[in-house]
């Protein structure tokens, strides 16, 4: 490396760049060239001081000479508690350029959604899902890069970023092939820990080999920076010394020559032994010195502004350091001259950046950590008095009150409860989590104590059901929950536990809790038990279950919501247990309120949650009432969809609807549905219990649509296999699993396996052949080595199915007697099934039953109706099988 300074670098801190520029100023050319390419994201990684910030000025300078829209924003040490302010930096800027109905326009349906998010409009009442506030930030930015092309965002100080701009910028960074824009992220290595480091990963995966590594400066590039600063004059000794002290860090580098040149120091051999006590005034504790030496009003002056950390004004650092304006003037000139502070890049900063900066973050965090304790604490305190009285709210004092020290202040923690519902009205749980955990430690009055717990353990219900279960469990212990909400914290508890697989222990919880609450409490209460062992499918639930929950349910009319839930229970219980399908409508229609759900029990009330409804619609959907069924899953997706939850409960809703198109025969479009379940599901957890609906019902359908390979490799990839959930999952795990061993040649196994299936049943009383099909199923595998017993369960299939009443469970029973039976018998009983089938609303069974009739009777007639079915429901396998018999046999009619 030469001693020239490149022609092009605008910074001191650019020596030895060349190659990292060329690199940024390459991204930026592709981008430029082609409003169509695909996005990059480069990331440049490197220790403080290295150039990292000097490195995101130089590819802003260059993209803004290329004609880009530059947005930037950058982390801070102090700011990391302080939810989506990255984001904020970067999008706020454009979207309060544009008129309020432009910004409704460009986030769309996402505006109520991202829009509190970002402080463009107020959050509404109900808590955001981070998820669906995720997802609405990057359709947000999507929009604007279109509008703003070509597009450059400089992320600095990645690794001080709050969690949730980290989320965002994962999620974002996954969809830069379908968006023209470069995103340039700097971030020291280390630092950062839990699910921020995570997101930073994911934000390093995604830039793949774009990851610029930023390294000291080499003696040569020390030597010519030296005498570019001081002169030509300098010796080689001197620039030696120089690398020496700074191990070749640019940032000291540039302050050490700066402090060389005020001092007036000779750049010479002689002079190099001075050299590192210059350099340890720059630093630390000699900053601090330094500081100290400008007097007290400045150092005060200095504190202050490092505790704001961001919009730093001098009016507003006097009134945090309580002293007068003319004396915060006068402080502000020092430590400017002093290379401490100084008026923020016109080109780079934000509309609420203030008028100073520090220097560097290193300076910033030097000074911070040069407070005394107890100074800290409470200027951090006055700053959120300062902040409150400025009317930005709780949340953006509450950064300030988790650092002040406990002190059985009871106003601060009202401050900080009010703090948390900002926060999870914007979709911040952790930073919520935070102030909760806080305030405890004030504490709260004893009758204040358990509603904190109890609201630490809502905040953290979705993010952490381990911990929330922990919270509720010691509020419900202590005194001071009452009444309604007693039984609500019981409930959170139930649905914490549930959420972490300890269902068993969620039943006994409300029903111990259902013993000491009267009247309507009690009622909820046990509707909710019921819920959860209705939904458990293991084999202990309360004695008499069924008969206690049809007794109560009788007594109901549906007058409230609590009644609603039990009659809802009492027809997903029935169906299940393959009672008249008639009655279960029956006793389902009488939950509803002129035809639909009632007021407080909708897809996005919390009181009951999703289960309860998804059992609804799951009777309906059994009893061949599929347009109801349907109705009410579509009705889950749109709202799911328009209140962006888009975790979890939009997964389960994605799934249903599949198993909506599944039920009807529409294989195509149940595809596209359990995919998209899928893909929500794997970002929520493996293993859970919406994981298992999206995956045992695409296995389903490929079964059905004749892909065994492709079931078969779904299975492997995504973990089908015992062991299963501990709640309920339709279709039934083990009679799919069951179906798909067989296809793939391992009858004995796939026999097991349904022989399992058959057990768990039973234990449950869940007689319904459609709901667990195993007894089909597996009298077909048992046709060929035991046509005895295979007989018996077709007839007990035949029995179960006429008891139910419905077409679909009669049509498939018969399906299953006609394959045991040849001749004439066969022909008939097949004759029969197709005739059930086609007055079901199950159109893919109708098409097996009619290729299978043709089949027997020897009936191209029949063969054809079955084929032209089967093509419309997407069945690739029965459409071959047909095609193949019309074309291999003879004698057909």
């Amino acid at each position: 490396m030469t001693e020239e300074r490149p022609a092009d670098a605008a910074s001191a801190s650019l020596w030895e760049r060349e190659e990292e520029i060329a690199g940024v100023a390459e991204a930026i050319d592709a981008l430029c060239a082609d409003e169509s390419s695909s996005g990059s994201l480069l990331l440049v990684r490197g220790e403080a001081g290295l150039g990292k910030t000097a490195l995101l000025a130089e590819a802003r300078r260059i993209a803004e000479a290329r004609g880009c829209q530059v947005w930037q924003a950058r982390g801070g040490e102090t700011l990391k508690s302080v939810p989506f302010n990255v984001v904020r930096q970067l999008l706020q800027p454009a979207l309060i350029s544009l008129m309020p109905e432009e910004i409704r326009e460009y986030l769309g349906d996402w505006f109520d959604i991202a829009g509190p998010a970002l402080g463009v409009t107020e959050p509404g009442e109900r808590q955001a899902d981070p998820q669906g506030v995720c997802d609405g930030l990057v359709a947000a930015m999507s929009r604007l890069a279109k509008r703003y092309w070509p597009l450059v965002l400089l992320v600095d100080d990645a690794h001080w970023a709050d969690q949730e701009t980290l989320r965002w910028l994962a999620a974002f960074a996954e969809r830069l092939d379908d968006l023209s824009v470069l995103v340039v992220v700097a971030r020291r290595p280390g630092e950062v820990s839990g699910e921020s480091a995570r997101h930073l990963d994911a934000i390093a995966a995604s830039a793949g080999h774009s990851v610029t590594d930023v390294n000291a400066l080499t003696p040569a590039a020390t030597a010519g920076l030296t005498r570019a600063t001081v002169g030509q004059h300098a010796d080689a000794a001197f620039c030696r010394e120089v690398w020496a002290v700074t191990d070749g860090n640019p940032y000291e580098t540039v302050e050490l020559l700066a402090k060389v040149q005020d001092s007036a120091l000779e750049p010479v051999e002689a002079s190099a032994a001075e050299l590192r006590a210059l350099n340890r005034s720059a630093r630390g504790r000699g900053l601090v010195a330094r500081l100290d030496d400008l007097g007290a009003e400045a150092r005060r002056f200095a504190w202050a502004a490092a505790i704001l950390g961001t919009g730093i004004s001098v009016k507003l650092v006097a009134r945090l350091a309580t002293m007068g304006s003319d004396e915060a003037e006068r402080c502000a000139e020092l430590l400017r001259s002093a290379r401490i502070l100084t008026a923020p890049d016109p080109a780079a900063s934000q509309a609420d950046a203030g008028e100073l900066e520090f220097v560097h973050p290193l300076i910033a965090s030097a000074v911070y950590d040069s407070i005394p304790g107890g100074w800290r604490t409470a200027m951090h305190g006055i700053a959120a008095q300062v902040v409150t009285d400025s009317g930005l709210g709780a949340a953006a004092a509450s950064r300030h009150l988790l650092q002040v020290h406990p002190d059985d202040d009871q106003e601060l923690v009202e401050q900080l409860r009010e703090a948390a519902r900002e926060h999870l009205s914007i979709g911040a749980p952790d930073a919520a989590r935070r102030c909760l955990e806080r305030a405890l430690l004030e504490p709260p009055l004893p009758e204040v104590h358990a509603h904190v717990l109890y609201e630490l353990g809502c905040a953290t219900l979705l993010t952490a059901p381990a911990v929330t279960i922990g919270h509720l469990q010691t509020a419900l212990g202590m005194p001071g929950l009452d009444g309604q909400a007693r039984v609500d914290a019981v409930l959170r508890l139930s649905q914490a536990l549930v959420h972490n697989d300890q269902l068993e222990v969620a039943v006994r919880t409300v029903e111990e809790a259902a013993r000491h609450e009267p009247g309507v409490a009690k009622m909820r209460l046990q509707a909710v038990q019921y819920m959860w062992e209705g939904i458990y499918a293991g084999a202990s639930t309360s004695p008499g279950r069924s008969g206690h929950l049809a007794e109560l349910a009788a007594t109901c009319t549906g007058r409230d919501n609590s009644e609603r839930a039990l009659l809802i229970l009492r027809g997903f219980d029935a169906m299940t247990h393959g009672e008249n399908a008639e009655e279960v409508v029956e006793v389902c229609d009488r939950a509803l309120v002129n035809g639909r759900l009632a007021p407080g029990l909708g897809w996005t009330d919390t009181e009951w949650g999703l289960e309860i409804l998804m059992m609804l619609a799951s009777a309906y959907a059994y009893t061949d009432r599929l347009d109801r069924a349907e109705s009410m899953y579509n009705e889950a997706l749109r709202a799911y969809t328009s209140a962006g939850w888009s975790g979890g409960h939009l997964a389960i809703a994605h799934a249903y609807v599949g198993l909506g198109h599944r039920r009807r025969g529409r294989l195509g479009e149940v595809e596209t549905s359990l995919r998209e379940s899928l893909r929500l599901a794997e970002r929520v957890g493996r293993g859970l219990p919406l994981y298992w609906s999206a995956i045992c019902n695409l296995v389903d359908t490929l079964l059905a649509r004749g892909r065994v390979e492709e079931a078969w490799e779904v299975a492997e990839q995504y973990g089908f296999a015992p062991p299963y959930p501990s709640t309920i999952v339709l279709p039934d795990p083990r009679c799919v699993r069951g179906r798909l061993l067989l296809a793939v040649g391992r009858t004995k196994d796939g026999i097991n396996e349904l022989e399992q299936a058959a057990k768990a049943a039973t234990l449950r009383g869940h007689h319904n052949p459609v709901l667990v099909p195993w007894a089909v199923d597996l009298a077909r595998a048992l046709a060929g080595e035991d046509p005895t017993r295979a007989a018996q369960l077709a007839s007990d299939a035949r029995r179960q199915a006429e008891r139910f009443g419905t077409d679909t469970a009669i049509g498939e029973a018969l399906r299953c007697a006609a394959a045991l039976e040849t001749g004439q018998r066969a022909v008939r009983l097949a004759g029969q099934a197709a005739t059930y089938l086609e007055s079901s609303p199950c159109q893919y069974e109708h098409a097996a039953a009619r290729v299978e009739y043709g089949i027997a009777a020897r009936s191209v007639s029949e063969i054809n109706r079955g084929l032209t079915l089967a093509r419309s429901c997407g069945a690739d396998g029965l459409v071959a099988q047909a095609l193949e018999v019309l074309e291999t046999s003879r004698g057909l009619r």
